[in-house]
């Protein structure tokens, strides 16, 4: 099993959004056993909240639902629980390191390392633009999954 964890800054736009788009991924090849997915924020600020209301609606639109959410904080003991450990942009990236120490075991990644065009996602929170960050989070999934060998 395949035990992923997407990490974003408050856990409401762009982790959600990798988390539920990947599982929707999964679902749809009918290979979600082979998968746990979730999602966590690096910061406390959003703690609780549910997915952030546009964010929601570009999800909704692609036939994605993600009712019952709540953003939580990452666990120090997470990186020995997860295979893969994937921000979104540099800042996720130090705060990793930061919360983690040394990648010892090469799980840690950005998103869009999985392309053919690594870069940060930039946060919608601050751009504004959540469907340029669901194009980019679509991409970097599906090469993630492609990495996996699916």
């Amino acid at each position: 099993m395949h035990k992923i964890l997407f990490v974003c800054h408050g856990s409401i736009c762009r982790s959600p959004m990798a988390k539920y788009v990947f599982q929707d991924m999964v679902d749809k090849r009918g290979i979600s056993q082979d998968f746990y997915i979730d999602c966590a924020a690096m910061t406390y600020e959003e703690i609780g909240n549910p997915v952030y209301p546009p964010t929601r609606q570009v999800l909704n639109a692609h036939g994605i639902n993600c009712d019952g959410y709540a953003a939580r904080h990452i666990r120090k003991d997470e990186y020995g629980e997860f295979d893969y450990i994937i921000g979104m942009d540099a800042e996720n990236m130090h705060d990793l390191a930061y919360e983690f120490g040394p990648d010892k075991d090469d799980k840690i990644y950005r998103l869009l390392d999985f392309t053919d065009r690594p870069r940060d996602i930039d946060d919608p929170w601050y751009t504004r633009k959540f469907d340029v960050c669901y194009e980019d989070v679509l991409r970097g999934c599906e090469g993630l999954l492609k990495h996996l060998g699916y």
